[in-house]
């Protein structure tokens, strides 16, 4: 008689349909939560299709935009949507790019939380999983290990297909050891719904409060929660990915790299100096990515700024064969 085959340990058997369903809800709170595709289950096959359940709050961000048509609009609104975008745009390319990605700069621990933590608010997820993903992209830049290469994969695949994906969800944590060992880092990574809705809390409650004791203003929370927060994100949002699926395309290149990066002036100022993509694929150990003087690079700007105010410090400069090599 044959012997029985061993049942496969918890850990590697795929999940049920329900059981998946629970786990991919879960996520949407708690991005640690396993499911069978981090099992090894069946659905590892399809882990670069699109995860429409665990999506549903992303295209929801974008609905919720049409919400403008009721609520209105108001100079404080657009002001603070604004501000905003500005905020959080720097946080994007100076800390999540520039130094969580590169490491381009030093900051203490506390500078380096307060901006992870706001650049956790504009929803692109947290800290260290935007350092893997885009270290993952230099590494196999516009090659079929690139996840969001226009020139593998196409405009809408690159420009916002990838980041919902089931393998677009994880945290490639072999990429990031000198990020990972900080705790609080972890938790913004794992919790990164906790601060998009703290600051959607925030923004309906000053609108709120701003209707009632300043009317004059023509404000209001769900006003403000719209502009400040679904309309200024998604904007944020967008303008951000142009790097992926528009620098990739569109622009001249001064380097020849193996990439297909481009220098594009409209794409460096809507995302305050990454346009200069190009420049930054030559070289991306430098925390200036404008390589020129007339290559307008505001996040290099600001970084100059709080490194005058001692906040940040060690900004890693071009090298001088750089600079010929540009001036060639």
């Amino acid at each position: 008689m044959s012997a029985a085959t061993p049942s496969p340990p918890p850990s590697a058997r795929p999940l049920s349909r329900r059981a998946r369903l629970r786990a991919s809800l879960r996520r949407w709170f708690d991005t640690d939560m396993p499911g069978d595709d981090d099992a090894g289950g069946a659905s590892s096959a399809g882990a670069d299709r699109i995860d429409w359940l665990r999506a549903i709050p992303f295209i929801g961000m974008h609905l919720a935009c049409l919400a403008v048509f009721w609520v209105g609009i108001s100079p404080v609104a657009v002001a603070v949507a604004v501000a905003l975008y500005a905020i959080r745009m720097f946080a994007i390319t100076a800390f999540y790019h520039r130094y969580f990605s590169h490491r381009t700069f030093r900051a203490s621990r506390p500078v380096q939380f307060v901006f992870a933590a706001i650049g956790a608010s504009s929803v692109q997820r947290g800290p260290l999983w935007w350092a893997a993903h885009h270290r993952n992209h230099h590494r196999h830049a516009d090659l079929e290990g690139d996840p969001h290469s226009p020139v593998v994969h196409g405009f809408w695949r690159s420009h916002v297909g990838w980041f919902l994906t089931r393998d677009g969800f994880r945290t490639d944590w072999t990429r990031i050891p000198d990020l990972a060992r900080f705790p609080e880092l972890r938790w913004l990574d794992r919790y990164d719904i906790v601060v998009p809705v703290l600051l959607a809390a925030a923004l309906f409650g000053v609108g709120a409060l701003l209707e009632r004791v300043a009317p004059g203003l023509g404000t209001s929370g769900p006003q403000l929660l719209v502009w400040g927060f679904f309309v200024s994100t998604v904007v944020l949002f967008h303008a951000t990915v142009t790097i992926n699926s528009l620098a990739h395309r569109f622009g001249r290149r001064r380097f020849d790299t193996r990439d297909d990066s481009r220098n594009n002036l409209w794409l460096a100022l809507l995302t305050f100096g990454e346009g200069w993509h190009n420049n930054h694929h030559f070289f991306p150990g430098t925390v200036r990515q404008g390589f020129r003087w007339w290559e307008i690079d505001l996040t290099w700007y600001g970084l100059r700024l709080l490194a005058a105010f001692g906040l940040v410090r060690d900004l890693k400069p071009i090298p001088d064969w750089v600079l010929a090599k540009a001036r060639g």
